[in-house]
């Protein structure tokens, strides 16, 4: 009998520990734009590295999340919902890009503010927006030479 009491507390523990960790992954998901804030979007030619639940960054900072992709059948540009945080009020005229935390790590989308009195309504469509660069591309570019030409005396 003492056995099967402590195998039900065991597993009690295992299933609070289960819905603890839930709990938490749920705070930092897109789950965000329910507690407030608003819905942005934008086109870009490549999202390499992004995936829904990527950070949205301003100055380093996340200020939200992107929310789902899919590709636009008309444009073949890949469409991004992005959630934006409560309080995070960014110009009309703001863009948006694929930027990486260095040679190995992750992309996220870089808001880059702009300059407009208007601000960006719940819904906006981001029309200033530049895609993942391809690492490899520079590299086989910078290895193949291209662009290094050299003025002759």
């Amino acid at each position: 009998m003492a056995e099967n009491r402590a195998e039900v507390l065991a597993g009690a523990a295992v299933l609070a520990i289960a819905l603890g960790f839930f709990v938490w992954a749920a705070q930092g998901s897109s789950l965000a734009l329910k507690r407030g804030g608003y819905e942005v979007e934008a086109s870009f030619r490549s999202v390499e590295g992004i995936t829904v639940g990527s950070d949205v960054r301003l100055a380093g900072v996340k200020v939200g999340t992107v929310t789902a992709l899919s590709l636009n059948p008309v444009s073949f540009f890949a469409d991004a919902k992005i959630a934006l945080n409560e309080g995070v009020v960014l110009p009309a005229d703001s863009a948006m890009l694929i930027a990486s935390e260095g040679l190995l790590g992750g992309a996220f989308v870089e808001v880059l503010p702009g300059g407009s009195l208007e601000d960006l309504a719940a819904g906006a469509v981001i029309e200033d927006t530049q895609g993942a660069v391809s690492l490899i591309n520079l590299l086989l570019k910078f290895v193949a030479g291209s662009g290094t030409e050299t003025a002759s005396p």
